[in-house]
């Protein structure tokens, strides 16, 4: 059992993930954000749980949700969030969007190709072996991105060489609309490790705690030089594969039973009422806390300046000098 800080501090990058999505399910209701927008609500768990494995010259490589990975990585949410509301002082001056975050600074990008995520972190990982740095690649994806075929070369690659490479499926067993047990060949992602030589992980990743666990087993293993992890964390969407997502795939008694029964901040909050680590007081203050600061944040975001459209074919070409 951990201790109550340790816990309470888990408790609090949980609800502080979530009140982030909050914040940009708000932005989009005030036509801040344009396109998609895709919300990890449901899997905090596995954001929160990456935190205290991960070293600043790790990298994560992301997916179209993208959002949790990132603050766990360090990246700065104000930042992020001017990224996601298209403004000028985001990551990536507002080009990126949601989908397309990068920031050098704590090695994160994200792309929203699905499975595309995995080539790049084998291409991290690469570069660390040859330097011969103490550092590990992160490649995330879903249930639907272990079918692909950059999935498969990726993890061949990576158990080939031995690279530090952590693959970290979140299996919320909806590719996009398509159920897991219908298109799968075998009962869980992790057993297909062995294929690749690589250690395979299976967790419950509506509880931070196994997540956090697990995940450091991965990143201590792929940092000795172990070679690849395959991390398989089983989890549940609430919301739509994107805000606006009829979800004709599963009925509207489907999504209330799973927010009621798999929350993950509601059954972290029960444990650790439980266990004596924390009183409801101090948790609901918690919450109260990260969702005023949210808030606030918002309305700092929305008040920035949009990108200049005289600037639009910026930073498309790498332009070099003749010497």
């Amino acid at each position: 059992m951990i201790d109550s800080a340790a816990a309470l501090s888990r408790f609090r990058t949980m609800t502080a993930m979530r009140s982030f999505d909050e914040a940009c399910l708000d932005a989009l209701r005030r036509k801040a954000i344009h396109g998609e927008l895709h919300v990890g609500l449901g899997q905090e768990a596995i954001g929160a749980g990456m935190v205290e494995g991960l070293r600043p010259q790790d990298a994560v490589v992301s997916t179209h949700r993208n959002h949790y990975h990132g603050l766990a990585k360090g990246v700065d949410r104000r930042a992020l969030l001017a990224e996601i509301c298209e403004r000028e002082a985001g990551l990536c001056r507002g080009r990126g969007g949601h989908m397309h975050p990068f920031d050098p600074k704590t090695n994160f990008s994200a792309t929203g190709i699905v499975g595309a995520s995995l080539p790049v972190a084998l291409g991290y990982a690469h570069a660390f072996r040859m330097r011969g740095e103490d550092t590990v690649a992160v490649g995330m994806t879903g249930d639907g991105g272990s079918h692909t075929g950059g999935f498969h070369e990726a993890m061949v690659m990576a158990g080939a060489r031995k690279l530090p490479m952590v693959v970290l499926v979140e299996n919320n067993a909806l590719a996009i609309s398509v159920q897991f047990d219908d298109i799968s060949p075998t009962k869980t992602v992790a057993e297909r490790a062995v294929a690749y030589s690589a250690l395979g992980i299976h967790v419950d990743g509506t509880d931070v705690d196994a997540v956090a666990e697990s995940f450091a087993t991965a990143m201590d293993h792929a940092r000795a030089g172990n070679g690849p992890v395959l991390v398989e964390a089983t989890c549940h969407r609430f919301r739509g594969h994107f805000e606006g997502d009829p979800e004709g795939y599963r009925s509207r008694e489907e999504r209330q039973h799973l927010r009621q029964t798999f929350d993950p901040i509601t059954l972290y909050r029960a444990r650790l009422t439980k266990a004596g680590l924390a009183e409801e007081a101090t948790l609901d203050a918690i919450q109260a806390e990260e969702k005023t600061a949210m808030k606030a944040l918002l309305d700092e975001v929305l008040e920035m300046p949009l990108p200049d459209p005289a600037g639009v074919l910026e930073n498309r070409f790498v332009e070099t000098v003749p010497a």
